[in-house]
């Protein structure tokens, strides 16, 4: 079976009604967690990014305390499954300015929450893509927001 494009599937979404597309809509949301996730922030939490970042920012909290600091292996892990639930939000949102907000929050955790991350390489880089990737984003935005975070990334 070959995949429609974005085009020919536009064309054929304008073309159905609305009943019809209501029904490919929920049987979409059926398949795929991602795809439920990504509905209900169009639908509840599209309208109020500032809220969707802060309740963001708490499921990043809740990961940090979960985090097993004796042990870099498990930590490591742990880390990376909170970078990959972040960036799943971060690819809801679509905005630069969440991604920016998000990935130094999860910065200043990482660096607040006394994890020793300095003496592995693998958490190192991982800290360290982190801020490479704020820097990429943070070129897109206005010049009051980049001076705002700029602020917050010179504490990191």
């Amino acid at each position: 079976m070959k995949t429609a494009t974005i085009q020919e599937l536009k064309q054929e979404l304008l073309a159905v009604n609305q009943p019809k597309l209501l029904e490919l809509c929920l049987r979409l949301a059926k398949f795929k967690k991602e795809n439920k996730e990504l509905l209900t922030f169009l639908l509840f939490e599209a309208h109020d990014e500032e809220a969707y970042i802060n309740s963001v920012k708490e499921l990043i909290d809740e990961g940090f305390t979960e985090v097993p600091k004796p042990n870099l292996y498990l930590t490591k892990k742990t880390l990376r499954k909170i970078l990959r639930i972040a960036n799943r939000y971060i690819k809801y949102a679509g905005s630069k300015q969440a991604e920016v907000a998000l990935l130094i929050h999860f910065c200043q955790k990482m660096k607040g929450s006394g994890i020793p991350y300095a003496k592995s390489t693998v958490l190192n880089n991982l800290y360290e893509q982190q801020l490479k990737k704020i820097n990429t984003a943070l070129q897109t935005l206005h010049e009051d927001l980049q001076y705002d975070y700029l602020r917050e990334i010179d504490l990191l």
